[in-house]
């Protein structure tokens, strides 16, 4: 099928009826109507829709290599540098739906699958068929317009020993076995955001594994249905509470959820693995096949949307209220455009020298996007200080759609009004702005952002002991020299 439509999504997942609970239940029936995702689930709906607005059908969509229907241009496997302008036109397009608050809108593991289906010879290094199974499951993916979450880190029960290590070897998931139907694997994993509301999971490792006979259980990659047997997803609590757009227009729309996710001896079929008891595979998988530059790129430019919606609420309070005019106000918020342009900046150089990897497929430079999936983490917690800076005491004059409804509302009106508008209007604002930066969906969104790529510790180390630094260092040696000549020769 085609690039697929919104009501085939919801369709799609109320009928694969995903093994899913919450608040110490199971979820019966559709799950499209369940409280704690009929708003994400609509929201992403909206989102594939998008995909048939003839108005942007030419760069939400190209035409299938294989069928010649259209398909997600996420899937596109970029062959210029003008194919990633508009893989990234079509990303912003869904970011600016949702103001990038779905950190995990299907793009992004698109583009992933996009680079390991074109990288896929890179699979083989075990077994030829392991290759096979990735470049067929890549064409399954966008011929079918699949939507996947993926797991990827390991349960937090003690750092400091590995997963074999544990009183339990199975409390990460690993290989238990191999039968003639597929691989088993048994044990948990964290942590699947949008988990059981997509059509597959993708499970693939973490680059932390270490070289060793022990840590092999624990190295595999393939993905699999969210209905497949033994697969449990289990949530943590909801921050859609069932409430208005007006009460929480983020929390009610784009509440993803995250889940940890139990294999419970669940076989995985073999043409579905792509690497299987194989460290040295599974670590250079991200770098090797250059997934995690493509998925960086979707990151950096759904962050770009982000920002933007950002900076559009700061300068909305700021005219609601007028206070536009002080200059810490303006300092403020210009910290905001900076980061914009910053952003912005990255991107385009990143796109700007882009060259073509050994898959064939247009590959973004990574140094610039690598600086900007440094930056962001760092900047958005920022954007929330400026947003609670700026709001104070108004972030906490937030009554209810309710009580708009009842007959205090005169009291409202008049207490409540701003200097441009009514009450209702600035109440919807500062509500806005209050599941931004105070809501627990606020909360989350700068945590999520804090940690979107992992420990920044680690991250700033590998980035630094990766960084060819030597051409500094050598010009800088070379100055120190010119120096002494100079002295020498006076």
């Amino acid at each position: 099928m085609p690039a697929k439509t919104g009501k085939q999504y919801i369709e799609r997942v109320d009928n694969a009826q995903a093994n899913i609970w919450i608040d110490g239940k199971r979820v019966e029936g559709k799950i499209s109507e369940h409280s704690a995702f009929n708003g994400v689930m609509k929201t992403q709906a909206e989102l594939y829709d998008l995909q048939h607005d003839p108005e942007k059908r030419d760069y939400m969509t190209y035409v299938s290599p294989t069928t010649g229907e259209r398909v997600g241009t996420s899937f596109i496997q970029p062959k210029t540098k003008e194919d990633l302008v508009t893989r990234r036109k079509m990303m912003q397009e869904w970011a600016k739906y949702n103001g990038g608050m779905m950190g995990r809108s299907p793009d992004y593991i698109n583009v992933g699958m996009m680079a390991y289906g074109s990288a896929s010879e890179m699979f083989g290094k075990q077994d030829s068929i392991y290759a096979e199974n990735m470049a067929n499951y890549y064409e399954y993916c966008r011929e079918n317009d699949l939507s996947l979450t993926h797991t990827l880190i390991q349960p937090q029960v003690n750092r400091g020993v590995n997963s074999a290590q544990l009183p339990d070897p199975y409390i990460a998931a690993r290989i238990k076995e191999k039968t003639s139907e597929g691989v088993v694997i048994k044990g948990a994993r964290l942590l699947a955001t949008q988990g059981g509301i997509t059509d597959e999971i993708m499970v693939f490792p973490s680059t932390l594994l270490k070289q060793s006979a022990e840590e092999n259980p624990y190295a595999f990659a393939f993905s699999i249905p969210n209905n497949t047997p033994g697969l449990k997803f289990i949530c943590r609590e909801s921050f859609d509470y069932g409430k208005s757009h007006f009460d929480h227009p983020l929390g009610s729309r784009f509440e993803e959820m995250d889940t940890i996710v139990v294999f419970d001896n669940v076989v995985v079929p073999w043409n579905r693995v792509f690497a299987l008891g194989d460290v040295n595979v599974c670590n250079q998988a991200y770098n090797e096949s250059n997934a995690v530059v493509h998925m960086t790129h979707q990151v950096v430019s759904k962050n770009i949307a982000k920002t933007e919606f950002v900076l559009g609420i700061l300068q909305l309070m700021a005219e609601t209220i007028n206070i536009g005019q002080y200059q810490h106000i303006q300092e403020k918020i210009s910290e905001v455009i900076i980061a914009l342009e910053t952003m912005k900046a990255y991107v385009v150089a990143a796109e700007a020298n882009a060259k073509v990897d050994r898959w064939g497929t247009m590959t973004p430079d990574f140094a610039p996007l690598n600086a900007a999936r440094h930056y962001f983490p760092k900047i958005y917690p920022r954007f929330t200080e400026i947003m609670q800076l700026m709001g104070a005491s108004g972030l906490m004059a937030i009554p209810s759609e309710s009580d708009f409804n009842s007959d205090i509302r005169p009291d409202l009106d008049k207490y409540l009004q701003s200097a441009t508008g009514d009450a209702y209007h600035r109440v919807k604002l500062y509500r806005l702005a209050w599941d931004v930066c105070i809501s627990s969906f606020g909360s989350r969104q700068t945590l999520y952002e804090r940690f979107f790529f992992g420990d920044p510790v680690r991250m700033a180390s590998t980035l630094y002991n990766g960084y060819d630094k030597q051409e500094y260092v050598n010009r800088v040696k070379e100055f120190l020299n010119r120096s002494e000549e100079f002295v020498k020769n006076s």
